[in-house]
């Protein structure tokens, strides 16, 4: 029998009323009903698949955005956990390099010289620093205010590195492409003059910061603005604020006021470059900008500012001004041999009157820019001394800060006629006096024929004459009669130390000397005889008070008898009064001295004295080019009654010790070993009246030791000095 096949039915589909009653819908289902609904339809069909579009796109965006910031940080961490890791590696490398913190300390300053007068005024600073350290509270409250301002406005807020600060200067100069800004501290700067060199590398700049954590942790925020203040560079030479003060304008930092602490205080953004001394200009409009940070950080007000700007710009010389350095840059070169190395801050007293150098400065500028050019003077130097040997005032050139060669302490000339008085002074030593007797004539001495000035001659006139009108004959036969050598060592003795020929010729002053000497020469005839050695230093000691030197020209040795000086003073006395140096003649004070001058006027000289103090002038040219026919009687001696008139204004007026005893009396005549017809010619002469002033003279003083010199004197003797002239008139 057959089997029956069996099949599955087919299940088709239905479809009622064109729409399936399911849920399901194909593909392209949809696509048909996108094609054949109403619009409204199809647009309702379609929004909701984008708007969900939308919101995967978005929530798939800031998950991106997201991802990416979490990358960020997470980079941005391990490159900060890695770059922290590198700079501490660096830190450590070169700070190993470096000796053991608890041997650091801080730098020795260099050691400073301050120099005073008499009076204790600070002339000036000598040393690597050219100024004395100060406390903050000896400064104008002005420096440190605009150095905070300018330099670092949160110095007493940070720890010796500012963060800020640092970030600042770094975007500041990354938008400026260039380096605009710095980003250190005080505290570093310190560090940096204190500890290290100026090359910008690593491992200065790691070394840099360890410093100034160390001095942050070692010293107060006081103590280190201090010692920064007090080394740092502002230019021309000048190191800390005292320095520059008294560089730039020639005051202490105590005395700076607001415009002038803004000037140095923008200074230290580039001291050479900035300088007032090289560009005023930009130093002036640097202190602007640091007026204007001062206002900002709230230490001065508006109305202090536009004061501020009122104030004169600063025009500083290129090199130190004032002719007071002349003094110390002689002190400097005195001093090792007096204490040896310096080591130490000191203080060098001297014995400088400041009041007189002024004085002195003026007179010899106003000289000079009134006749110089017209004279042909370029130069001039100034020496005044008292009768200890003390150098009162001293002034080595026209200007220090064009030249720094001092022409009364180092240049050597000739000087002329001034260099008579030893001249006369030997003579007198051994027999001369005033009113002995010469012949002025022609006289040949050798291959040398000595011509007065004038080119006339006289004949027959006493010494006084002769020195009072400076007659080159007579003083030639002195010096033939008592022998050169005589004349040597009575100049040495009195004073002058440069080597001379014992020749003929030196009775005109052919041989060189300073002025310094020359003008220390000629005081023990204002002090009575006794020797007056030139010096300036009085007493060195350290900051403490240790006195290291003291000198010992208290008790001088005498050097000539009284009765030369005596008869010196009669016979220079009369040189100002009616001779040579007529120019040189004081109101109310009675004054000697003698004048000078070389051949073709190449210098000029002036040297005279009262009781009270005794000056050497020079004028003349650094080359030797001959002046339009100066004289040591016209601008030295006008220059010297400049001078010492201002210098005796209020005092009382005193006199020269000019009555002391009268040598035996003789008509004497050359030395015996000269004998030739020049002695047989003056023994036959027969004296000639004598000017009043000079043979007649009835006062007499009391001679006095030098410490005394420039007192009231005693009231003259009513005796009557006897004269060559009364014995040979039988009186």
């Amino acid at each position: 029998m057959a089997r029956k096949k069996t099949t599955r039915s087919r299940i088709e589909p239905s479809f009622e009323g064109g729409r399936s009653r399911g849920s399901s819908r194909t593909i392209a289902d949809d696509r048909v009903a996108g094609k054949n609904t109403p619009k409204a339809t199809q647009s309702r069909a379609r929004k909701k698949p984008r708007t969900k579009a939308r919101k995967s796109r978005a929530r798939t965006s800031r998950g991106r955005l997201s991802g990416i910031l979490r990358s960020t940080i997470y980079w941005c961490c391990v490159l900060g956990i890695w770059g922290g890791i590198a700079i501490a590696g660096v830190v450590i490398f070169y700070g190993a390099r470096m000796p053991s913190a608890a041997t650091w300390s801080i730098p020795d300053r260099p050691p400073n010289v301050k120099i005073v007068s008499v009076n204790n005024e600070t002339m000036a600073n000598r040393g690597a620093t050219g100024g004395e350290a100060l406390l903050l509270g000896e400064m104008s409250p002005y420096i440190p205010e605009a150095v905070i301002a300018i330099e670092d406005r949160r110095f007493y807020s940070h720890f010796g590195v500012d963060p800020i600060g640092l970030a600042r200067a770094m975007l500041a100069n990354a938008m400026a492409g260039r380096m605009v800004q710095g980003g250190s501290t005080i505290t570093q700067q310190l560090a940096k003059n204190l500890f290290l060199s100026p090359e910008r590398t690593i491992e200065r700049k790691v070394q840099e910061v360890l410093l100034s954590l160390w001095l942050e942790h070692r010293f107060t925020k006081d103590q280190i603005l201090e010692m920064y203040l007090n080394r740092v560079f502002f230019g021309s030479g000048a190191y800390g604020v005292e320095a520059a003060s008294r560089r730039y304008f020639r005051k202490p930092a105590r005395d700076v006021s607001l415009a002038e602490a803004a000037l140095l205080a923008g200074l230290l953004k580039a001291p050479s470059r900035l300088s007032p001394a090289r560009d005023p200009k930009a130093a002036e409009d640097r202190a602007q900008v640091v007026l204007a940070a001062m206002r900002d950080h709230g230490v001065v007000t508006d109305s202090e500012i536009a004061t501020a700007l009122t104030s004169p710009q600063v025009r500083a010389k290129s090199y130190w001004t004032g002719s007071e350095n002349y003094v110390a840059d002689l002190v400097m070169q005195r001093l090792p041999d007096l204490v040896g190395k310096i080591t130490d801050d000191l203080v060098v007293e001297t014995t400088i009157d400041f009041q007189l150098q002024r004085e002195a400065e003026k007179a010899l500028k106003a000289m000079l820019e009134e006749k110089g050019a017209k004279l042909n003077v370029s130069q001039g130097a100034l020496v005044s001394i008292d009768g200890t040997g003390a150098v009162r005032a001293l002034i080595g050139g026209r200007e220090y800060a064009t030249s720094q060669f001092d022409r009364a302490t180092d240049a050597l000339r000739q000087p002329g006629s001034a260099f008579k008085p030893f001249v006369y002074a030997a003579a007198l030593e051994q027999g001369r006096t005033p009113l002995s007797i010469r012949n002025d004539a022609p006289v040949r001495i050798g291959k040398w024929t000595p011509e007065n000035y004038t080119g006339k001659y006289r004949g027959p006139v006493t010494l006084s004459d002769a020195l009072a009108d400076s007659l080159n004959t007579v003083a030639a036969q002195l010096v033939m009669e008592v022998g050169p050598r005589t004349v040597v060592k009575m100049a040495k003795r009195l004073g002058i130390e440069a080597p001379m020929q014992a020749n003929a010729s030196i009775a005109l002053g052919t041989s060189e000397v300073t002025l310094l000497e020359l003008t220390g020469a000629y005081a023990p005839f204002m002090n009575g005889g006794y020797k007056a050695t030139p010096h300036v230093i009085r007493r060195v000691s350290t900051h403490d008070g240790k006195v290291l030197y003291q000198n010992a020209y208290a008790n001088p040795p005498r050097v000539i008898d009284p009765a030369v000086a005596s008869m010196m003073n009669q016979m220079l006395v009369r040189v100002v009064e009616e001779g040579t140096g007529r120019k040189a003649r004081l109101d109310g004070w009675p004054a000697a001295g003698k004048t000078g001058t070389t051949q073709s006027y190449r210098d000029a000289l002036f040297v005279g004295y009262t009781a009270n103090l005794a000056t050497g002038v020079w004028f003349g040219n650094d080359n030797g080019k001959p002046m339009k026919n100066v004289t040591g009687g016209g601008l030295p001696a006008e220059t010297w009654k400049l001078f010492m008139q201002a210098a005796h204004s209020g005092l009382p007026p005193a006199n020269l010790p000019v009555g002391g005893p009268a040598p035996p009396a003789t008509i004497d005549g050359p030395a015996s070993d000269q004998g030739d017809a020049m002695a047989e010619l003056v023994r036959d002469l027969t004296p000639v009246p004598v000017p009043r002033d000079a043979a007649s003279a009835t006062d007499r003083t009391v001679l006095t030791p030098p410490s005394a010199v420039g007192t009231t004197p005693s009231q003259p003797e009513s005796s009557r000095r006897t004269t060559l002239l009364d014995i040979l008139m039988g009186n």
